[in-house]
């Protein structure tokens, strides 16, 4: 996710060397008894070795985070503010290596992967112009009275692959401001940028407040079953984000969950074709579609589809994919083999019920490639249409009434993200709120900010991230009354 803030251009200094990626816990180098090959998407070559943390290193690593985060909140705002900038000091004076790093086992291009590394120092800035309010309940002659918000404890961050620093953004700054030690577990297939800003903070932050652990499929379930922590901030799949929910259940720790979407949206017969034809495309291609507020399935009117189509299809075709470190790659690989496999599935199957490929398919090189593949009007029912497909296929369905398209949009478990194109935005502010989505977008997509808050609406997750109501859910209320 996260586009519209992640952009930048810089020059790049040559492909990092770094190898020997070591876990932080309690301000240490920590290596694992064992390691795992973290692999390249675009080569399926191994992009690097990760440590693989052991039960003991875990419980060592919450442990120090309990130890730490007293003293951590006893700092006053103003001095934890000052920490978050720190981090963005040290963020932006390594740019280039953590891009490169996002590249290797990511797979996007390096400008995009410049501008996601970029955005992390932003929004941790941006997060420290916030603060924690304080409300007077009460102030008269019998009693005052006055809520503040504390801090939870430690924090599990447990963050995906597809922006593995982007995604931290949402986490570690508003965790931190808020008076919390963060445990940080990045995805499996993404340890190594996470692995690596772990180690560039160790002079940074006290000892304890930021302890970064990678392990393999068994780590993740470990980490929301410990007892240690006081809540579980968790981005990635809705069926992860229940067992996620489950787990948390029997400690009570907090959650948020920023789950799954199937976002659509909407083209209504008044728009200016060749205006939003570039923007529809990449609001469901960047970053090889995977995106949760992507546009997964796109509606455009009966009067205007005929033109889209034809503009999205001639912009795909000439679309360069390929490694994100070659020059002028506008997309690159799905990230991993298993999510490979789920959109190869799903083409498999438009294939085999004679759905219209517009273009597109699966690349025939080595690695993870599929090239922007746009399927023409299929039925409602189809799995491209039902699924989210998080990946670089999009289908294109007709719609004739505004009522119809509505129900259809809405159609799902999902409900993170919408957006409605016309040449009427105002009146389009009345369609948008009868969409079940916890963001609508106007004539744009993606556009996210650290002061607005974000989060879906029916499996797509609960509670919200961002802005201060993202800051108040790393805190719970205390209210304390004196009586006079």
């Amino acid at each position: 996710m996260i586009t519209a803030v992640f952009t930048a251009e810089r020059e790049h200094a040559s492909m990092s060397t770094h190898t020997a990626f070591t876990m932080t816990i309690g301000g240490r180098a920590v290596h694992g008894r064992t390691t795992f090959a973290v692999v390249d998407p675009a080569t399926l070559r191994t992009a690097g070795e990760a440590p693989d943390c052991t039960p003991e290193q875990l419980d060592e690593a919450v442990t120090a985070a309990r130890r730490a985060q007293p003293a951590w909140a006893a700092l006053s705002e103003t001095d934890r503010q000052r920490h978050l900038v720190a981090i963005a000091d040290v963020v932006d004076a390594h740019v280039d290596e953590l891009a490169r790093l996002v590249v290797g086992e990511q797979g996007k291009p390096l400008a995009l992967a410049v501008g996601e590394v970029g955005g992390l120092a932003h929004w941790l800035r941006e997060t420290a112009t916030l603060g924690l309010p304080v409300t007077v309940n009460q102030d008269d002659a019998e009693r005052r009275s006055v809520t503040t918000h504390v801090p939870l404890g430690v924090v599990a961050a447990i963050t995906p692959w597809n922006y593995p620093l982007g995604q931290l953004g949402f986490k570690l700054g508003p965790a931190l401001l808020a008076g919390n030690a963060v445990v940080l577990k990045p995805s499996t297939f993404t340890p190594l940028s996470a692995l690596r800003l772990g180690e560039l903070l160790r002079d940074v932050l006290p000892p304890g407040v930021l302890n970064v652990v990678s392990g393999g499929d068994d780590l993740g379930p470990r980490v929301t079953a410990h007892p240690g922590f006081d809540k579980i901030s968790f981005t990635g799949s809705t069926e992860t984000g229940r067992a996620v929910a489950a787990s948390a259940a029997a400690t009570l720790a907090h959650v948020t969950l920023e789950l799954g979407g199937n976002d659509p949206a909407i083209v209504l017969p008044d728009v200016d074709v060749d205006a939003v034809a570039e923007q529809l495309f990449w609001a469901a291609f960047a970053n090889s579609g995977q995106i949760c507020v992507a546009t997964k399935r796109l509606y455009v009117h009966t009067d205007v589809y005929d033109r889209l189509v034809a503009a999205l299809t001639k912009i795909a075709a000439d679309v360069r994919v390929g490694n994100g470190l070659d020059e002028g790659v506008q997309l690159g690989p799905v990230s991993h083999g298993r999510q490979h496999a789920r959109i190869v599935d799903l083409l498999d199957d438009a294939r085999a019920h004679g759905y219209e490929f517009l273009t597109g398919d699966v690349g025939e090189t080595d690695g993870y490639f599929v090239r922007p593949t746009i399927i023409g009007d299929p039925p409602d029912d189809a799995r491209i249409v039902r699924e989210e497909q998080f990946g670089p296929v999009l289908p294109v369905l007709r719609f004739s009434d505004v009522d119809d398209v509505v129900d259809r949009a809405n159609a799902g478990e999902y409900g993170l993200g919408a957006s409605v194109w016309t040449g009427d935005p105002d009146a389009a502010v009345a369609l948008a709120r009868r969409l079940r989505a916890g963001t609508v977008w106007i004539n744009e997509v993606m556009h996210l900010s650290p002061h607005v808050p974000f989060g879906g609406m029916k499996q797509s997750g609960l509670g919200v991230e961002s802005g201060v109501a993202g800051l108040l859910e790393f805190t719970e209320r205390q209210t304390v009354t004196v009586r006079r």
